[in-house]
């Protein structure tokens, strides 16, 4: 009998320059040994110096995409990244409405470079009916402020923040401190009460485009093979990071990462 492998359906942009968006959790499912298919909402023109063009599909291709895929393979989890508008973002959230899987939600709301990727509607329907649906939510800083209005600076804000996306009905949320200063990475998980905390020596290099789509789809694999929450995230924290010390320094701005690492 052939073995069937763990299926993820990720809901994400293309990214051009494959380094982040659909084209690197395709390489990051490859590495975990997950069978991937895509729902793809907004193609982007990009590269390591940041996006140029940015062209949302319409939202009933977008269905299209998300309904052929769950109703042939099916899927054992979900991530959800980049989704353009809010057009696009109610679609998504109504078309996965009665779907009971793990869900990874990755807030991608602006780029590096500060090009707004979420308008205000889509921000709206994020955070009133995709933030509660989801298992998990994996915002960085700056992204957090934007969403709760705390920056999370020390341990006290940091958990002001979980709270506020408590508030706004998130069960579990995973705060990464990429964005951070200090000589340690640390990544918060926080959810039912407890914490855990996932740290790795900060790596000087410039190749570190596509961490936050890599981080969020190895966690979505790690939940289709059935690992529990905080496990996932560790081994999804360990990959990222070598993925970023193995990097192949391509390009002449923030490179891509090397998604071909043992996972």
């Amino acid at each position: 009998m052939t073995h069937q492998p763990a299926r993820l359906l990720v809901i994400a942009g293309s990214d051009s320059s494959a380094g982040a968006g659909i084209q690197a959790d395709l390489k990051t499912a490859q590495a975990f040994g997950v069978y991937a298919q895509t729902a793809i909402t907004v193609v982007t023109v990009q590269d390591g110096d940041g996006v140029h063009i940015v062209h949302a599909l319409p939202p009933e291709l977008v269905r299209a995409q998300i309904e052929a895929a769950l109703g042939d393979i099916g899927a054992d989890a979900i991530k959800i990244g980049m989704l353009g508008n809010g057009r696009i973002a109610s679609t998504v959230a109504d078309t996965l409405r009665d779907l009971e899987v793990p869900m990874v939600l990755d807030p991608v709301l602006a780029s590096s470079g500060g090009v707004p990727l979420l308008d205000e509607h889509g921000m709206a329907v994020l955070k009133t009916l995709l933030v509660p649906r989801a298992t998990i939510v994996t915002p960085n800083l700056p992204e957090t402020q934007i969403l709760t209005g705390v920056l999370p600076r020390s341990p006290h804000t940091l958990r002001n923040a979980a709270q506020a996306f408590s508030m706004l009905g998130a069960r579990n949320v995973l705060i990464k401190g990429g964005h951070g200063e200090g000589e340690l990475v640390r990544d918060v998980l926080m959810g039912a009460g407890k914490e855990w905390v996932f740290e790795s020596p900060r790596q000087d290099t410039v190749n570190t485009h596509g961490t936050g789509c890599t981080l969020a789809t190895a966690i979505a694999c790690c939940l289709a093979l059935e690992m529990d929450l905080p496990g996932a995230v560790k081994r999804a924290h360990a990959y990222v990071q070598e993925a970023i010390r193995a990097a192949p320094d391509l390009g002449s701005g923030h490179g891509p990462l090397a998604h071909n690492v043992k996972a």
